[in-house]
């Protein structure tokens, strides 16, 4: 059944299926266009999102879905956080207004939502690869179709990309890249390649390319290389420089071309299908395209929640996020001391890195390295061999991808680098690709590491003073995304004694543990379990790794049950980690967990996933009262035994 887009009377008709596209004119191609932009900003408007991408390659989805013929043909957008456009192309019109939402669309693309969603992402890099076994497996079963690749200018400074170029030439099955050149990722790209695609863009009618070209040739490839290029182009008007880069890859290059020029498009990739051979296709697109706000603020538009329309305000808070109070004070704390150095693969607003960036005394000791979370651990372990203090920081679904760094370069070195994880936990409308939930699991078994997690923002500053001060080996912090509950740092933090706990109240009925942001759900228990006429013991383990055995101990000692309260899949998490250590210590107590189950949780609002999930008070009390009523086992004599026997 057709999905209506509710086109006014006299309109553009409905599209309900790529195939309502193919028997469309030019000019109403052109007129779908601004539509979809004007659908895209109202809609998020009221959703948020990320409206900045989506604008931006309205004409490429448009011109991709005309000439080729999905589900059979295989679109792969890098990231896929650009994929709205395509969600609307494809019968998922009239559930725009759900994107992000419970039950709604994914902001990324997603296998199971959609036949043609041919393979889901949510991180950088992932595209050409999986492109090319796609085109791989087409040879193998002897098939008919087309593979294209869609991947932003960003994805060239992702390790991935440039793993899978290197395999292009000697698979050499046809399919077909369009390289996205809006100069941006998340926030201003950087690194040669950005600087190279960017030089491009400077000039509307592309004047200057051959020169711009020719020096980025010279400076990765050196004089030779220059010379070669030149001869290259001798007598060929439309061959570019860039060609002599990519064809050294396995892949003919065609452009730049306006990514916005819908027509151009359509006869671009109608030439393009025939090609026999790998192919680039160099579009250059406007991040933001068609409303004023995001071309103007391009980083804030990349994601962002709800926004008013006519100005593109977003609702301002008086509580600042952790993210905000990390970037103030880390900024603070390397005015003092001058080791201090700050490192993000991409990510200077998201992860409030820009303060620190755009301080004149400390900006110098800045280092955004682009999407390339393992060269930012390597480069954070080189500096820290040379006694700087660095401090890597990069979301907990990003550092997933430098594990072997982690484990090889950072921790058989005991090297004292600072890992900052933001985003740890429930990432809510973001969805499994961008939930923290494994953090605790792939970290807290690697030897010489020192693991926290702060329970409020006062507590996460003391922590960050903490790691300032930790030279014997490397120190990790996690912490949530958004803001806490608003708890003010001190003047002067506080140093941490390392594996430290903080008993909060000693009682003799249970133990409850509530570790970072579930730290308040540990305290709510608490409250409904002493109305109910419990004595309760509450703990903050502020370290997950050295945990407080004694502390634990301690407690496992008095009480009846111990429940453990995390923001994390309970395999291998924080709770698996006191079961453990209980029981290596011969200690019985019983310990009710709570936390995410083993699955990948879906998006939608924290609050409803954490009810539907179980990570309430109500379900931790009822767990903990089956402990409490049960009956202890009578010991039995010698006689009843022989008498059973």
């Amino acid at each position: 059944m057709k999905e209506s887009n509710s086109s006014k009377p006299g309109s553009l008709p409905d599209i309900g299926s790529p195939a309502d596209l193919k028997s469309l004119p030019d000019q109403e191609l052109i007129a779908l266009a601004e539509k979809i932009r004007r659908e895209l900003i109202e809609n998020l408007s009221r959703t948020g999102g990320h409206l900045g991408p989506n604008l931006g390659v309205v004409e490429l989805t448009i011109a991709l879905h005309k000439v080729f013929n999905s589900p059979k043909d295989k679109f792969l957008f890098d990231v896929s956080h650009q994929g709205y456009v395509h969600k609307m192309l494809t019968g998922r019109w009239s559930r725009i207004h759900s994107i992000r939402q419970y039950e709604g669309l994914n902001g990324f693309l997603l296998r199971k939502e959609n036949e043609h969603d041919c393979y889901g992402a949510g991180h950088a890099g992932t595209a050409l690869s999986a492109a090319l076994g796609m085109a791989a497996a087409r040879e193998l079963k002897q098939e008919n179709n087309h593979v294209i690749a869609v991947a932003g200018d960003a994805a060239f400074t992702c390790g991935p990309t440039f793993e899978a170029l290197n395999n292009i030439a000697s698979l050499n099955s046809p399919f077909i890249v369009v390289l996205n050149d809006n100069e941006w990722s998340i926030d201003k790209n950087v690194g040669a390649i950005a600087k190279y695609f960017n030089k491009i863009t400077t000039s509307k009618t592309y004047a200057g390319l051959h020169d711009a070209a020719a020096n980025f040739v010279e400076k990765i490839m050196g004089k030779q290389a220059r010379r070669i290029a030149a001869k290259v182009e001798e007598g060929a008007k439309n061959v570019l420089v860039p060609s002599v880069i990519f064809e050294e890859f396995g892949l003919r290059y065609y452009g730049p071309i306006d990514g916005h020029d819908l027509p151009l498009l359509i006869k671009t990739f109608e030439f393009l299908k025939e090609q026999k051979e790998p192919v680039i296709l160099h579009i250059i697109t406007e991040k933001g395209r068609g409303y004023k706000p995001a071309l103007d603020k391009p980083d804030k538009f990349h994601g962002l929640g709800k926004y008013k329309i006519e100005t593109g305000e977003t609702a301002a808070s008086d509580t600042p996020t952790y993210s905000e109070l990390y970037g103030k004070f880390l900024t603070r704390f390397a005015r003092k001391d001058n080791k201090i150095t700050a490192i993000t693969a991409a990510m200077p607003g998201g992860t409030g890195l820009s303060a620190f960036r755009d301080d004149k005394d400390v900006a110098a000791r800045y280092f955004d390295v682009g999407i390339a979370e393992e060269h930012a651990a390597l480069f954070a372990s080189g500096l820290a061999t040379q006694g700087i203090k660095p401090f890597l920081t990069i979301y907990s679904t990003f550092m997933q991808r430098a594990f072997d760094m982690l484990v090889h370069d950072i921790g058989i070195q005991n090297l004292p680098v600072r890992i900052c994880m933001d985003r740890a936990g429930l990432s809510g409308d973001d969805g499994p690709t961008h939930h923290g939930l494994f953090d605790i699991g792939y970290l807290r078994h690697v030897p010489n590491f020192v693991f926290m997690q702060p329970k409020d923002e006062e507590e996460f500053i003391d922590m960050l003073w903490t790691m300032a001060c930790y030279n014997d080996g490397p120190i990790a912090v996690r912490y949530p995304r958004g803001a806490g509950s608003g708890a003010k740092p001190k003047l002067e933090p506080e140093r941490l004694r390392i594996g430290k706990a903080e008993l909060i109240t000693d009682g003799d009925d249970v133990g409850l543990i509530g570790l970072g942001n579930l730290f308040s759900l540990a305290e709510e228990t608490r409250e409904k379990l002493e109305a109910m006429g419990h004595s309760v013991s509450l703990m903050n383990p502020r370290f997950i790794k050295p945990l407080d055995t004694k502390a634990i101990e301690e407690m496992a000692g008095k009480v009846k049950v111990i429940c453990s309260f995390e923001d994390h899949v309970l395999k291998n998490g924080f709770g698996a980690a006191v079961i453990e250590h209980l029981n290596d210590a011969g200690i019985k107590t019983p310990v009710v967990r709570i936390g995410w189950p083993d699955e990948f949780i879906e998006h939608g609002n924290i609050p409803v996933l954490r009810e539907k999930h179980d990570l309430t008070s109500e379900c931790a009390i009822t767990r903990i009262t089956k402990h409490l009523n049960r009956r202890a086992p009578e010991k039995k004599s010698l006689r009843d035994i022989a008498q059973v026997e």
